[in-house]
């Protein structure tokens, strides 16, 4: 390639596709596709339309219904759109029938988070994880991606093992698959040994939503340099830091964001990640408390903390952010009912959250609001911990 010249990367036009089934997904669907539309962004597309159908049940074989799988076979043969990607999983067969109609590529929401994973995977542990679970989900669908990628190759949702191996059978595969498993055994017995060297020290780790800033504040609180950036997913591997605060030394962790709908493969080839959480003494619930579906993030948070055994650690609740966060103001003369985005800081301040078994606290990392705030609880919460489990260091604590 001569010098000087430089290849501007391929913008892919992407379209979104949501039902809704009940009630509830009627009210949240535009968050819904707003996540995705984001989880597009951090892929490298670009969204160019949303369509969204109201049905019973999805459809057996094209998921959406015919007359809506039509609108889009028409929109996307006006508009030269690249990719169909849906918010919900799509069967082997969903997607290939899918496919062959709209003759383009289709993904759904969990084929494009292993894409984006997978081009964030820095270091080998990660890469092993995501291969792996890149694997698993693409054994049942070898044929669709044989026949499709006659037509073409790379893109979104192509990365990884899907391009360089797609020649193979279902055994190779398979053989491939545990393969990675044996090896992800063995670097599992280095991380666990690894924590077992830290007994000595509390252990703290930073769990919330992806994107709500645990990145930004543990290069805060430790005095790293931890990749952050406004993008979904910007770490997945886990970053662990001594840090001191006054003459109190414990270790601060960081820990991969958690999503909606998290595919179940990567929760499980994740496991050595996730063990940083299980095991830790202390959990920062970060939250951004600036986004609009806030409260439907702590959900999903809490109920992946149960699913790993995590969810009864002591734990501080960190609303971040607050330097975004921004109301409308009612009119007093409007008597309909108050909503979210009516509450300044404050008011909402008042309302669950003050209530709150843990200690709750909000503050700004990018502009450094209450941080010293923030340090002192945490001063105060591992200090609970240490002095009940090494009692001999107590003098740590002697004025």
């Amino acid at each position: 390639m001569p010098k000087g010249i430089i290849i501007k990367p391929i913008i892919e036009r992407t379209i979104l596709i949501g039902l809704v089934t009940n009630r509830a997904d009627a009210e949240r669907i535009d968050e819904y596709l707003d996540e995705l539309a984001f989880l597009v962004d951090t892929a490298g597309g670009i969204t160019v339309k949303r369509f969204v159908q109201r049905i019973e049940a999805p459809d057996q074989r094209t998921f959406v219904g015919s007359g809506k799988l039509n609108e889009i076979k028409a929109f996307v043969n006006e508009e030269e759109i690249a990719i169909a990607i849906f918010d919900d999983e799509l069967s082997p067969s969903q997607a290939r029938n899918i496919e062959k109609e709209l003759g383009i590529k289709v993904l759904d929401r969990n084929n494009l988070i292993l894409d984006i994973f997978a081009s964030r995977a820095r270091t080998s542990h990660a890469r092993t994880q995501v291969e792996l679970a890149q694997y698993e989900y693409l054994l049942p669908r070898l044929t669709r991606l044989w026949t499709h990628l006659e037509r073409q190759q790379g893109g979104i949702g192509m990365r990884g093992p899907g391009e360089r191996e797609i020649e193979t059978d279902r055994r190779i595969v398979r053989d491939r698959i545990a393969l990675l498993k044996e090896k992800l055994k063995e670097i599992d017995k280095i991380k666990t040994t690894q924590r077992k060297g830290r007994k000595d020290m509390v252990r703290v780790a930073l769990v919330g939503y992806t994107n709500v800033g645990k990145s930004t504040v543990m290069n805060l609180i430790s005095k790293s340099d931890v990749f952050a950036e406004n993008k979904l997913f910007a770490t997945l591997d886990t970053t662990v830091r001594k840090v001191v605060i006054e003459n109190l030394p414990f270790l601060l962790t960081d820990t991969v964001g958690f999503i909606r709908k998290l595919p179940h493969s990567l929760v499980e080839s994740f496991k050595s990640t996730l063990d940083e959480v299980r095991e830790a003494d202390l959990l920062v619930h970060i939250v951004d408390i600036s986004h609009s579906d806030f409260e439907d993030q702590i959900t999903v948070v809490n109920q992946t903390l149960a699913e790993i055994g995590a969810n009864d650690k002591p734990t501080i609740l960190l609303f971040n952010k607050i330097d975004a966060y921004n109301y409308i103001q009612k009119d007093p003369f409007d008597l309909t009912p108050v909503t979210k985005e009516n509450l300044s800081l404050d008011d909402l301040k008042k309302t669950w959250m003050a209530t709150s078994h843990y200690p709750t606290l909000f503050m700004s990392a990018v502009q450094k609001i209450n941080l010293e705030e923030f340090k002192n609880v945490l001063y105060e919460e591992v200090k609970k911990i240490h002095v009940k489990r090494y009692p001999y260091n107590n003098y740590l604590f002697e004025k």
